[in-house]
């Protein structure tokens, strides 16, 4: 049976859909949706790919505003995932920098999903964190995996996750199940205090993932292939920062669309290419991931590129 062309490859997102309350210096307060995995699925659509999202929001009227904003980028809700009593919010407050911190209310749980036709599945952040919701997405990647490719982003948050040490076995969990994982050195630090993010890649590699990526903001991109152990860093562009906010969904969105381009992503065979991969195989996919990123740090909010929008 032939491939499916990437532009044709189902992706779902499973995770956190969410209101972003974003507290500024100045004081003033705006509302945005968010979500990690919601980012991710946005980028996606915008960039072509036919993208659902597995989540957990209410009917209520910010529920409704993530679905009509979702729905206006191209992403569909699964069944069940407007079962949420109250809509979860997360309070974004930034710096002098333009970094955000954050502050989160919210319950997660995942609806009951169909993985009939679905090529590739991304999860992370506080979805695969949170219970019950948490062990609900292990075993959806887990079973994901017979069909479809699987990405992962721990996105650290340690007001929900806890202690590092008490994170650290679910990340490996998820790692150990994915295909691709991309984590900022932030998050790579905060788990694994004093290791370089060159021995995390590689350990993190040894469980099982064909591609492992960690952003560095300014100072670049770094990338390890488990085909061949190569290790490199690719620098980042240099742009005006407005905020930080979605930069790293951003990022993740633009990767897997390179390596769902590439052929590396989407099916078990591209799964055996990337596993097989070299550095030069990925790299215009890790191109992909910084300029979407550069894209999203340029404006307010976690804005998300079009194709066409990348090439100008």
């Amino acid at each position: 049976m032939p491939e499916p062309d990437a532009s044709s490859v189902r992706v779902l997102a499973a995770g956190e859909a969410l209101i972003d309350i974003v507290r500024p210096q100045d004081g003033t307060e705006t509302e945005h949706v968010g979500g990690s995995p919601a980012n991710v699925a946005v980028g996606l659509a915008r960039l072509g790919h036919p993208t659902r999202l597995a989540t957990h929001v209410g009917t209520d009227e910010r529920g409704r505003r993530i679905t009509a904003y979702l729905a206006e980028r191209g992403v569909r809700l699964t069944p069940g995932s407007d079962s949420a009593e109250r809509t979860p919010t997360a309070a974004a407050t930034l710096d002098a920098t333009g970094a955000a911190s954050y502050e989160f209310d919210l319950r997660w749980e995942l609806p009951e999903i169909d993985l009939a036709g679905v090529g590739h599945v991304h999860t992370g952040s506080i979805a695969a964190t949170l219970e019950p919701g948490g062990s609900q997405v292990v075993r959806l990647i887990e079973r994901a995996r017979a069909t479809a490719t699987v990405s992962y982003d721990p996105n650290a948050r340690p007001t929900i996750m806890g202690a590092p040490e008490d994170a650290r076995q679910r990340v490996e969990e998820c790692v150990g199940r994915s295909d691709v994982v991309k984590s900022s050195d932030e998050d790579a630090e905060w788990l694994y205090a004093g290791a370089s993010a060159e021995v995390i890649a590689r350990e993190w590699a040894r469980l099982g993932p064909g591609l492992v990526v960690i952003t560095r903001g300014g100072d670049g991109v770094l990338i390890h292939v488990s085909g061949t152990g190569e290790t490199t860093q690719v620098p980042s562009r240099r742009v005006d920062v407005v905020d930080t906010v979605g930069a790293g969904d951003s990022f993740m969105a633009g990767l897997v669309s390179g390596l769902l381009d590439e052929g590396l992503l989407g099916s078990v065979a591209a799964r055996g290419r990337l596993a097989r991969a070299d550095l030069a195989t990925v790299r215009r996919a890790v191109a992909r991931g910084i300029a979407t990123a550069s894209y999203t740090v340029a404006r307010a909010g976690a804005a998300a590129p079009t194709r066409g929008e990348l090439d100008t």
